[in-house]
């Protein structure tokens, strides 16, 4: 039987495990609360160096979370695996090793390199598992000069009440760190799932071409910088500007649209930066200009390429400066304002035409949406057109419910030119010619009929039809030249000899013609 500790002794543990106690109520951050331990720890026990390790439950390696007496690079070599070395099979096992010469233990491995003496070989090595409950979260390793085995008993006896209580902060911890990662995951989940499924309720369409617009949206829509949108007359350059507003941190800010087409040369100057009192005949009052009106909202420049050299100097300045100056004015305006242009001129052209400056081309083209024309987008014709017989059903009081498979085949059939608003203007003629609450084929314009649709194939063989045209052909001309052989055979680049041959085959003789002479 082991002789009772002095009582100062006694007192010394007790001051200590206190200490641990008041560490780890502390402090939520592991890496703090393990190596602050280890410290007092170290220091009360006078142990030469020592380590708190722990299982990372995913790869299932064991690493040295906090250490005293090791240097950086010694720290970073200590790792095991369950069952390797006295580490490895402490905390698989779940029981604790006592060694009391490192130099005899077969199974020491000396992963860090600290032992490099043959003096710290007769160190004695204590590792003690950190467990909750059956659960084995780590270990705590300690070297002391080897001692008496009362004496390293009565130190194992410490340090288990010291892992027991770590146990429970690590744990804590741990899932706790584990529910973090868990939100972090959720979170890029959803955003993944957001990205993806991102679609701004003022457009439609679910084309591939579209979902690749939509995620260049999502990511440029929440910043300032300015876009220049491309695409053709009708894709809807107008809708996408609204989306890149509405969906930016400005959405509750003024929205203003300017088409630079449609305002003469003579006012757009004044319409875009306004005006002072008395600035020109008719100027009876100050006047804001489109640029202030916009002022921390977005400004929508439909149009661009229209603009005139004069005007894309003054514009540059504002996207270089983000200031103006009215008309007739002298003080200088900063405004707060996104810029968003849009054009369907092929930019490039002018610029190689020298009538778009270079440098405002650049200032524009930060960030190029290209919105794909319908052609390129077959697959959303019928999202678009159910919208507008939707629309225009309300419109009229009409009750259409669905487009007859003629129709459709039509639809999907043609190159849509004029893009989403020419299929609009289709979609509202056919809603208003519609009976019995269905489009048929004869309810879309002659530009979208086919052959087989209005029963107008072509018959005859290849020769035949030929030959049919160039009857036609032989038979207008001489009306032309009322029957002039010479005069007919010189406008059609043909000899008088084939001329002859041609006005025989067809039975195209003077008697024929006269009726049209």
């Amino acid at each position: 039987m082991s002789s009772p500790q002095p009582l100062s002794e006694n007192l010394s543990q007790l001051s200590l495990l206190f200490e641990v106690s008041q560490i780890l109520d502390r402090t939520l951050d592991l890496k703090e609360v393990t190596s602050s331990v280890l410290y007092h720890v170290a220091s009360n026990l006078a142990l030469v160096r020592g380590t708190i390790t722990l299982l990372n439950r995913q790869t299932g390696e064991i690493f040295i979370e906090a250490s005293y007496g090791l240097t950086p690079a010694e720290q970073k070599r200590g790792r095991y695996k369950l069952g390797e070395g006295i580490t490895g099979k402490v905390v698989q096992s779940g029981e604790a090793a006592i060694v009391p010469s490192i130099a005899e233990e077969p199974n020491f491995l000396n992963r860090t390199g600290a032992r490099k003496t043959e003096l710290e070989k007769e160190l004695a090595f204590l590792c003690i598992p950190i467990k909750q409950g059956s659960e084995v979260l780590g270990a705590f390793s300690a070297d002391v000069n080897a001692s008496r085995r009362e004496v390293l008993d009565a130190d194992v006896q410490v340090i288990t009440i010291v892992c027991s209580m770590i146990a429970q902060a690590v744990r804590l911890r741990q899932e706790m760190e584990e529910e973090k990662q868990s939100l972090v995951e959720e979170n890029t989940r959803l955003k993944s799932v957001l990205k993806e499924s991102f679609q701004p309720s003022n457009i439609i369409g679910k084309s591939h071409a579209m979902r690749a617009l939509y995620d260049l949206l999502a990511q440029v829509s929440q910043s300032d910088t300015t876009v220049l949108i491309r695409g053709e007359s009708g894709t809807g350059k107008e809708m996408v500007a609204q989306a890149l507003h509405y969906t930016s941190p400005r959405s509750d800010k003024p929205f203003v649209k300017v088409n630079c087409a449609a305002l003469p040369e003579a006012v757009i100057e004044s319409e875009l930066f306004g005006h002072e009192k008395g600035a020109f005949t008719g100027a009876i009052a100050t006047r804001k200009g489109r640029f202030e009106m916009a002022d921390t909202g977005t400004i929508f420049l439909d149009e661009i390429g229209d603009l005139s050299p004069s005007m894309q100097v003054k514009l540059l300045r504002v996207l270089q400066e983000r200031e103006i100056e009215r008309v007739g004015g002298n003080r200088t305006i900063k405004i707060d304002v996104r810029i968003v242009t849009a054009t369907n001129r092929n930019l490039e052209e002018l610029l190689q035409a020298g009538t778009f400056r270079e440098d405002l081309y650049y200032r524009l083209n930060v960030f190029p949406l290209h919105i794909p024309p319908l052609r390129e987008r077959k697959s959303d014709i019928l999202l678009l057109a159910d919208y507008f017989i939707e629309k225009y059903n309300k419109k009229n009081r009409k009750n259409v419910k669905r487009i007859a498979t003629s129709a459709i085949n039509l639809l999907m059939a043609y190159r849509w030119p004029g893009n989403v608003r020419e299929l609009e203007n289709v979609i509202e003629r056919a809603v208003l010619l519609a009976s019995n609450d269905v489009i048929l084929g004869i309810h879309l314009p002659p530009t979208l009929q086919t052959a087989e649709s209005t029963g107008t194939q072509p018959t005859g063989t290849l020769q035949e039809t030929l030959d049919r045209v160039e009857r036609e052909l032989i038979l207008d001309a001489l009306k032309s030249t009322k029957g002039n052989y010479s005069k007919t055979a010189k406008s059609l680049g043909i000899t008088e000899r084939i001329m002859g041959l041609r006005i025989k085959k067809y039975n195209l003789d003077k008697e024929f013609l006269r009726d049209f002479m």
